[in-house]
């Protein structure tokens, strides 16, 4: 359990240090807008490419991986369906709270937790690289297209997609390990230095979203919303990871407690720059992450004591 909490402590301090530079006014009023943007549009596609290129991707075909798409698309199609029917939400959010369901920290949490908790980093690199080749760009292509102003051309929502940068670097990141080719150091230098800056931006953004509002407000957020898509991540999908690496295929042991514990990583602040750069469920993606990041230290906890 120190291991959790050593793993949570990283997080909440880098947060703490978000708000308290917005409630101080040091990075003056845009601050969590141009931060956002500068994760979205640099530091992100940098640490996609930095992390593709230079990869093994034999890495990746392994249960950890079955278990993650599986689980990750079943509770994203079951927030979408649910959402839609019940809370009659529109594409974009109904997107950004399918990811706030599914998308799991496996980076900036999910090491650290690997690392103190499971005894190995390798356990979250198949599931980071799922979601880095395939989860993030459906998302993404389904909000690049949902929010075209009106009246687009074909041209336009076809080639939509593929100006996105984390789409783009994503797969010339992919394009470069499949080929084979180790880039020169001085060539990747730079990529791994902006990729640095993608975790703790993305936190700082996310600690700065916090000043001034009030998690969970009644009247600002949609608590509906947030709850569903928080029950889903930290309750179902560990469920179902269990299910599918215990009855489907046969784990157990430590093995079977490694992808139980990824399952249950919360919402990943990933969500919450992706829903600053299309301005659409912001406050849902800010309340998930943070309700599921709190609440993934004791259900942890219940998977170690059932489960290690």
């Amino acid at each position: 359990m120190s291991g959790v909490i050593a793993g949570f402590s990283v997080i909440f301090v880098i947060i703490a240090i978000g708000f308290v530079l917005g409630r101080t006014g040091t990075l003056g009023p845009e601050a969590q807008f141009v931060l956002s943007r500068m994760v979205f549009f640099v530091a992100t596609p940098a640490l996609l490419f930095d992390s593709l290129a230079t990869s093994d991707l034999s890495v990746i075909f392994s249960p950890t991986l079955y278990v993650a798409a599986a689980t990750a698309f079943a509770v994203a199609a079951l927030y979408l369906v649910v959402a839609k029917l019940w809370l009659r939400r529109l594409l974009p959010e109904l997107t950004i709270g399918a990811l706030a369901a599914s998308y799991v920290n496996s980076a900036n949490l999910g090491i650290p937790i690997a690392v103190f908790v499971l005894g190995d980093a390798s356990f979250v690199a198949p599931l980071l690289l799922f979601q880095i080749v395939l989860f993030s760009p459906i998302a993404l292509t389904m909000l690049d297209l949902s929010t075209m102003r009106p009246g687009a051309s074909r041209r336009e929502t076809i080639t939509a997609p593929f100006k996105n940068p984390i789409v783009l670097a994503g797969a010339a990141g992919l394009a470069v390990a499949v080929a084979g080719w180790t880039p020169p150091a001085a060539l990747m230098q730079p990529f791994h230095l902006l990729g640095g800056a993608s975790v703790p931006g993305a936190l700082l953004a996310f600690g700065l979203s916090l000043q001034g509002v009030r998690v969970l407000e009644k009247g600002t957020s949609p608590r509906r919303d947030v709850a569903l898509a928080s029950v889903l991540k930290i309750v179902v999908q560990p469920v179902l990871a269990y299910v599918m690496a215990r009855h489907l295929m046969g784990l157990d042991g430590h093995e079977l407690f490694a992808i139980v514990v990824v399952a249950t990583l919360p919402t990943a602040q990933n969500v919450f720059v992706y829903a600053s750069r299309y301005g659409r469920g912001m406050v849902l993606a800010r309340d998930a992450a943070l309700v599921t990041t709190l609440a993934s230290i004791p259900a942890i906890g219940v998977v170690a004591a059932l489960l290690a």
